[in-house]
């Protein structure tokens, strides 16, 4: 099917919204994305672009520009909280090597350039109020403007107005998890590779960002006290360093220099049974939110966009087209979902001999088997969404 013409709104400017706007325009399709901000920002977090996330950037004309903005991971290493490195994954080990660590602002102005270039209209402060499925959807502002289309891609994030029509309300529940993420300057000097302590209950990750200048935070905690799930929630950076007193010297050399911290509470989300319907389309976190133990929440977000465009231009009308979309992701995310669940509890061993033999294996993998530790990877790394069917 051609999208010559196909009126189109996308939700929500974020990751997601703005480079599924990008892959469509270059269809052909006539896009407008609304976004409920005043101007297109992102707060100061950094991210990761795995090689199935760059695979999608480079197919969308974007992968020089994403260069140019990050850093190129060599390496991750696995560290106990106090004694030092359990295991070093070399990422050149990887069959493709495009593994980036990413200022999360950098991307959002790259992906919102790269819209504005392919022809899409971005309007800001737009409000979405109300949303209704149908051969023409139908969007509600909240200034009581009324927007038809024949495509509307809800890519608004964990507070979807789309969602809820689609599945009805599926609340999450709070996982016992809260983070912190900050931004400090890289006085070590850090080289191109992410950082995992790991101890009981906790975790601290962190890696480079623009060009080694900066350091990215984030820390995890297991506690009882329910938070916000908001990025946007401040906390006094002594509760942080507090939790991680008795980390060793790297983090508390990172902490002691953190001087603006946020805090949001992590909470389990089901993965949508429902992604589109009525002539609309669940795209992103708004489909299939998932825990930050992965570093795919962008990156599914990315892949999302790339097949949802492809399998409108492969079908022949809009519903076939997203019908295709949902039956060629949904399985993939599921997955990831998964194993994002999973890998905390591997973070956060607590009982001592327990985590003793588990870092004893993973040392033990690490020395006689480097290449088998990376290969477990590639069912997620390897995948190139840009090369389906």
């Amino acid at each position: 099917m051609k999208l010559d013409g196909l009126k189109t709104l996308v939700i929500g400017a974020g990751i997601g919204g703005l480079a599924v706007a990008r892959a469509l325009a270059l269809r052909g399709a006539d896009v407008t994305v609304l976004e409920q901000a005043a101007e297109i920002s992102e707060v100061g977090a950094g991210l990761q672009i795995s090689p199935n996330g760059f695979a999608v950037l480079a197919a969308l004309g974007l992968g020089e520009g994403l260069r140019a903005e990050a850093v190129q991971g060599r390496a991750v290493s696995l560290r106990d909280y106090r004694r030092g490195e359990v295991l070093r994954l070399d990422l050149d080990l990887l069959q493709n090597q495009n593994y980036y660590f990413a200022h999360r602002a950098d991307l959002i102005d790259l992906l919102a350039n790269g819209a504005r270039d392919a022809g899409v209209k971005i309007r800001l402060l737009q409000k979405v109020e109300q949303i209704t499925p149908g051969d023409r959807p139908q969007v509600v502002l909240s200034n009581g403007a009324t927007i038809k289309a024949d495509l509307v891609v809800g890519a608004d994030g964990l507070h979807s107005k789309l969602r809820p029509v689609l599945n009805g309300d599926n609340p999450p529940f709070f996982t016992g998890q809260v983070a912190w993420r900050a931004i400090v300057p890289n006085d070590t000097a850090r080289g191109p590779e992410a950082h995992v302590h790991m101890g009981p209950h906790r975790h601290v990750i962190s890696y480079p960002l623009r060009g080694g200048r900066d350091l990215n935070i984030v820390a995890v905690q297991e506690r009882a006290n329910w938070a916000s799930e908001s990025w946007s929630q401040r906390d006094d950076p002594d509760n942080l360093r507090a939790v991680f007193a008795d980390f060793g010297p790297e983090v508390q050399q990172m902490l002691a220099r953190v001087e603006k911290v946020h805090l949001w509470g992590l909470f389990r989300h089901m993965v949508a049974p429902v992604w589109q319907g009525g002539n609309t389309a669940l795209l992103g976190d708004a489909a299939h939110p998932t825990l930050p133990f992965m570093a795919q929440g962008a990156v599914m977000a990315l892949e999302d966009a790339w097949v949802l465009a492809d399998a409108l231009a492969r079908q022949g009308t809009v519903a076939r087209g997203l019908a295709s979309y949902q039956q060629r992701r949904e399985a993939r995310v599921r997955r990831v979902v998964q194993a994002a669940n999973g890998n905390a509890r591997k973070y956060h061993l607590s009982f001592g001999p327990l985590r003793w033999a588990a870092h004893s294996a993973l040392r033990l993998g690490g020395a006689v088997t480097p290449r088998r530790m990376m290969t477990q990877f590639n069912w997620l790394y390897d995948h190139d969404v840009t090369g389906d069917l």
